[in-house]
């Protein structure tokens, strides 16, 4: 079920014009938003609020997404109330998903490094709220890395920077940044907050606050991110969360209604409902595995070599099945594999489908990310998916900063 949003109105939300020092937030709530029973469908801002504002008390709110890949972030802004009017990224592989769904946002195949503030600035009406948000690849910071050192000739050390860069020559009203939790302990991210405050940002200076835990907010995985909202205009915090370990939302929710598949199985109702074949050892292995369970639980001839030996002890949820009560493991690029992770079905003898994958990345369940009459290369939509900023995190995200503009409490 796609969002109301997509393709059909313009996500334009007006607002008073702010003084320049800004307001309080005011108090908050999110009572609607913790009553979603489904990830993939959110709660938009109704249209007819444009109305009731006079035409010189308006300013329109416009975002621009940098490193903006298949446009989890861009959907979410959008499912928010956020027009969002452009996104940047090398992957040409994405420029398809990404306008497809969330038109008539544009895509720039442009790396960071050649962009300038004045480019970015063409894409903002004049006298618009400006809101620059990006996600800079984050494999280099990620826990799964294997070794990280702060070299600063690895190019992939200088995308903070050239975020950094770009926020100092187009001064947007609000920035936001999410990436993982990891990037704390570097200090690419300290320079990164120097440069929020040098440019007269407000943000949450607690480390802490920083972190949220993404079933907090309704994502249907075991996910942490690191997450900055800072504005110009005034203190700003995130939303508080919408959900409590009671009332998680679950792999259950998520994909119980999904048709089901076998091993190397398509579906034919939606291509991207589809799963890897496996080999005839994985299949007796899949087999053998429990919910929530480990290769441990196998037969001893089932038990890979390298994980017999004592430096393959310590990773047990390879090879593991999701399970139907609790969010879902992290979504990597690779979460299409049975190896790769615990992205065994709870039930079905398979990993999970690429539509599996997206949908508990919270990708409304009618995303697409190839053209029509082209091929679907798994490891190519896996990337897009497992990269992607969830799209529930880029709602709560614009909400946040809705809430922050206008004063007004969500739903």
């Amino acid at each position: 079920m796609q969002s109301d949003y997509a393709g059909k109105t313009s996500h334009k939300i007006i607002l008073p014009l702010l003084a320049e020092r800004g307001e309080g937030r005011g108090e908050e709530s999110n009572r609607a938003l913790a009553n979603i029973q489904t990830v993939w469908q959110f709660a938009v801002v109704p249209r007819q609020r444009k109305s009731r504002l006079t035409a010189k008390s308006r300013r329109q709110i416009v975002a621009v997404d940098v490193f903006c890949g298949a446009g989890g972030l861009t959907r979410g802004l959008l499912d928010a109330g956020i027009e969002v009017t452009a996104g940047y990224d090398i992957d040409g592989d994405c420029h398809y998903p990404y306008e497809h769904n969330n038109s008539p946002a544009k895509f720039y195949k442009q790396s960071v490094t050649e962009l300038t503030g004045e480019k970015l600035s063409s894409h903002f009406p004049e006298k618009s709220i400006r809101v620059l948000v990006g996600c800079a690849p984050c494999q280099k910071f990620s826990k799964y890395a294997y070794a990280v050192d702060d070299n600063p000739d690895d190019p992939k050390w200088t995308l903070l920077n050239e975020f950094s860069r770009l926020v100092r020559e187009l001064k947007p009203d609000v920035v936001s940044m999410e990436n993982v939790p990891e990037l704390r302990h570097h200090d690419i991210f300290g320079e990164f907050l120097d440069t929020l405050q040098s440019e007269g940002f407000h943000f949450v200076e607690d480390q802490k606050k920083q972190i949220i835990y993404c079933p907090d907010y309704g994502l249907p995985q075991q996910r942490s991110r690191l997450v900055i909202v800072a504005s110009r205009l005034g203190s700003i915090e995130l939303i508080p969360p919408t959900h409590k370990p009671d009332n998680y939302v679950s792999v259950a929710d998520a994909l119980r209604n999904l048709p089901p598949l076998k091993a190397g199985e398509v579906c034919k109702t939606d291509l991207l409902h589809r799963c890897s074949e496996l080999s005839k050892t994985n299949l007796k292995r899949i087999r053998h595995s429990k919910p929530g369970g480990t290769w441990r639980d196998w037969p001893k001839e089932l038990v890979a070599k390298c994980h017999q030996k004592k430096n393959g002890q310590s990773y047990p949820s390879v090879y593991g099945r999701m399970q139907w009560d609790e969010p879902s493991p992290t979504m990597t690029t690779q979460f299409y594999g049975f190896g790769n992770g615990r992205f065994g079905h709870p039930e079905q003898n398979r990993a999970i489908s690429l539509r599996e994958g997206a949908i508990l990345q919270s990708f409304p369940a009618d995303y697409e990310f190839v053209k029509p009459g082209e091929g679907y290369c798994t490891r190519t939509i896996g990337r897009m998916i497992g990269n992607a900023v969830p799209v529930r995190l880029g709602e709560v995200v614009g909400k946040t900063i809705l809430n922050h503009l206008t004063g007004r409490q969500s739903g």
